[in-house]
């Protein structure tokens, strides 16, 4: 804490010294959207203001002059779509780079129309997608930077209790998510990430490079596959094109530096890394886990001519979880060494190193674009344990080893011409998968020992087209997207019409301001890795025999969107999700669905694809974007959850949350200081019980650890209605070319106790040995354990942009 306090003083003192002027600016390039040809002449204003520039014959211009902080830009030209930028960032450090792109206006000079524009929607996705731009996601409290979290404020997005960042859209599971780099898609975002899920406890992503981020809760474009509940699309900025320059963030558990600059005439690159130092506070605090986590980012762009670009980017990490085994040292807490000690015997130590890489190659033509990509994805994850951290042979648990690797190629050409965008393409994955483990565990009452090695080798195909329109006075918007998935991993993936996925797409405004929006689809998802390399101890692919194939959901989105004024949104839409061919889990007899929310491996197991379920529910949106001084978002969502359990009876999924509200307000005061809270409400989220009998018999108990659970009631109990509110303290000091950001985070301020599963163990004596059960002989005595989750987390951190 006194590290904390000294970090806080430092801007307070150096503010003494801000007497010097400061001044930023705006630069940059406007251009045809879809041939990248310069815009000469288009206006460029800042928004409710009379400040404002005119682009040259090539299409520059650059703002001089303005006072730091945020800015909202309008940018018109004669003949092309007036297109508004929000929260434009403006730093004494660098140059803000906006590079705008207008679209063709293809209607008469006569029957244009000015109006408040809609929020961000294409002809393919004209509902459920939402964009968030950078700053808003600095601002977001909680958020600590980490995109995962700040999207959790949108409709239809739901979290867990615990302490990750999973992304639960519209009842389905976090598995179900995809992401993408300019473009590139990359396997994983997080931290300790869940193998054969998504989510994880800390973001990757590196935040001063994202420009924006496009979120498709539905109404996926057909280029863009092999997702069920979401994408996500991050738009990176390119570096400054002026000089060296770069950010150096210090927050409570993690240490950053970026740096940007030219690399010869037409070429610019960022590059961060970053280190956490959790570890360190998790130890004075007695925790009984020590994770350490480091990451790196890049993006290099050259510019080979005004007709073709090259974008190079880069994202890894390496992560280290340890077992701190002195945790109870000192502790008279019994309340605490008990949760402790549960933890320490039933967490495996993990190690995970991941990255992506990724080229593409950007060029333009008369009426069109085309794209080449390739790029490679690669994790390895790596767990063991031993019973009560001995490490002896014969106490081995668990010993897992496993590899994906992913070498990606990709070719899209997108089209314009008389009204009409067409979109094609077509993709190939090489998928290399390794997988060693050592296993034992509970398994229908028993004992077993799960012992193989698999390896895999296939490809993944893509084909897809989309083709839009608008008619009857660019009133009405329609799309219509066709996309095949296929695989040569087995004959029953390798049929393109199985995968045959339609979609289609429409919007009619009512009023200028007003709109009326659909959307219904079919989309495919390969089973995760874990499931399709599977093998039993004696070698045998198991759900390849079990002739596995892509999980299928069928989506219909209804909804309505009002735009007051451009920086206003009202909207509600209605979704239904279909859910076919889902892995099921044949041991527990569970859908693969209900799981993804934990730390570990998920489907690294015997299944089926039999599993069905559904998801419907309704969402409300009010947005209120930063147009002076104040902002905020009010979003509820009723979602329901269901997944046929063994007796195929719809049983609530574990991301059955019912209810999903969030208030978040901030506002700007003077004096570049800045205040903003969240409030979050969760609905009583389903758990499965424990079978304490079984969990307490020795047998079971001495391998597993930890309580089973009963798949026989799957689902039957909640955890009750949580909520929490954080808020965040901004101070921004403006110098001559360099600036600082100081901000106080507070989460859980009123230090909420959320109830969750209690954890099942054993009673002790006073060794720590477990105690028999005085009626069973072959059995111990039960207790439960409570697992409150939350406590206040407050934060402190600085940025300084140099």
């Amino acid at each position: 804490m006194k590290i904390l306090r000294f970090l806080f003083i430092i801007p307070l003192l150096l503010a003494t010294s801000y007497t010097w002027a400061q001044s930023g600016v705006i630069k940059g390039r406007v251009y045809n959207r879809i041939n990248n040809e310069a815009i000469p002449f288009a206006n460029i204003a800042i928004a409710n203001s009379t400040l404002g520039t005119t682009a040259d014959i090539n299409g520059n211009y650059r703002l001089e002059k303005l006072k730091p902080g945020n800015y909202n830009l309008v940018c018109s030209s004669l003949g092309y779509k007036t297109q508004f930028l929000y929260e434009i960032r403006v730093s004494p450090s660098k140059p803000s780079l906006i590079n705008i792109s207008l679209q063709k206006e293809i209607k008469e000079l006569n029957e244009i129309v000015v109006s408040a524009p809609a929020f961000n929607k294409t002809e393919e996705s004209p509902l459920s997608m939402r964009t968030i731009n950078t700053t808003e996601i600095f601002r977001s409290p909680g958020g600590n930077r980490d995109i995962s979290k700040v999207i959790q404020i949108l409709p239809g997005v739901a979290s867990t209790l615990s302490f990750r960042n999973d992304i639960i859209v519209r009842g389905g599971s976090p598995n179900e998510n995809r992401f993408y780099l300019d473009g590139i898609e990359v396997a994983n975002i997080n931290h300790f990430a869940t193998q054969g899920a998504s989510g994880g406890p800390v973001g990757m992503i590196n935040v001063n490079f994202i420009r924006e981020l496009d979120f498709y809760a539905g109404a996926f474009p057909a280029s863009k596959g092999n997702a069920l509940s979401s994408i996500l699309d991050f738009k990176q900025r390119k570096g400054n094109d002026e000089k060296l320059a770069g950010t150096l963030m210090l927050g409570s558990s993690d240490l950053g530096l970026s740096l940007e600059g030219p690399i010869g005439k037409n070429s610019t690159f960022i590059f961060s890394v970053r280190r956490s130092y959790l570890q360190i506070l998790f130890k004075a605090l007695k925790l009984p886990f020590l994770p350490t986590y480091n990451d790196a980012q890049f993006k290099h762009n050259i510019k080979l001519d005004s007709k073709n670009e090259l974008t190079f980017i880069g994202l890894g990490a390496i992560d280290d979880f340890k077992l701190n085994a002195s945790a109870n040292k000192g502790l008279k807490d019994a309340d605490q060494i008990e949760r402790n000690t549960y933890i320490l015997n039933n967490l495996p130590v993990n190690n995970q190193w991941n990255y992506t890489l990724g080229a593409k190659w950007l060029h333009y033509s008369k009426n069109s674009y085309q794209s080449f990509i390739v790029s490679r994805n690669h994790l390895n994850n790596e767990a063991i344990k031993y019973k009560n951290n001995i490490e002896e042979d014969d106490l081995l648990l668990l010993n897992y080893k496993s590899q994906e690797i992913e070498n990606k190629i990709k070719f899209e050409s997108t089209k314009r011409k008389n009204g009409w965008k067409w979109n094609i393409g077509s993709s190939v994955d090489f998928v290399e998968y390794t997988n060693s483990t050592f296993n034992k565990k509970e398994q229908n009452g028993q004992v077993v020992t799960i012992d193989f090695d698999s390896e895999l080798n296939f490809r993944k195909f893509g084909l897809f087209t989309q083709i839009s329109r608008k008619i009857l006075d660019d009133r009405l918007s329609l799309s219509f997207g066709l996309r095949t998935d296929f695989s040569d991993y087995s004959k029953e993936l390798f049929n393109p019409l199985d995968q045959l996925s339609p979609r289609l797409s429409a919007s009619y405004a009512l009023t200028p301001k007003f709109n009326v929006n659909f959307n219904t689809g079919r989309y495919f998802q390969l089973p995760a890795y874990t499931v399709m390399g599977y093998r039993d101890n004696n070698n045998n692919l198991v759900n390849k025999n079990n002739k596995i194939t892509y999980i299928e959901s069928n989506h219909i989105v209804s909804g309505i969107d009002y735009n007051p004024t451009q920086y206003s949104k009202i909207s509600v839409e209605g979704f239904y999700k279909n859910y076919k061919n889902y892995p099921f889990l044949l041991a527990d007899s569970v859908s693969l669905a209900n799981l993804g929310g934990d730390f570990g491996v998920i489907g690294n197991e015997a299944a089926k694809s039999i599993s069905k379920g559904r998801s419907y529910g309704l969402e409300i949106l009010l947005q209120q974007k930063l147009s002076s001084s104040i902002y905020g978002i009010i979003s509820y969502t009723w979602v329901r959850s269901e997944f046929k359990d063994k007796n195929g009876i719809y049983t609530p999924s574990s991301w059955d949350n019912k209810h999903i509200l969030n208030l978040t307000a901030g506002k700007k005061f003077n004096n570049n200081w800045e205040f903003g809270m969240k409030f979050r409400l969760l609905g009583p989220a389903p758990y499965t019980p424990y079978n304490v009998e079984l969990s307490a018999q020795k047998v079971i108990w001495d391998v597993a650890q930890s309580g089973q659970l009963d798949w026989n009631q799957l689902n039957k109990k909640r955890n009750p209605t949580s909520h929490t509110m954080d808020i965040r303290l901004d101070k921004k000091w403006y110098f001559n070319k360099w600036s600082i950001n100081a901000y106080l985070d507070i989460q859980n301020i009123y230090n909420f106790k959320a109830k969750t599963q209690p954890y099942l163990d054993v009673e002790r004596d006073a060794s720590g040995t477990p105690i028999e059960n005085p009626n069973n002989p072959l059995a111990y005595k039960m207790k439960e354990i409570e697992n409150d989750s939350g406590t206040i987390l407050p934060s402190i951190g600085l940025m300084i942009e140099f």
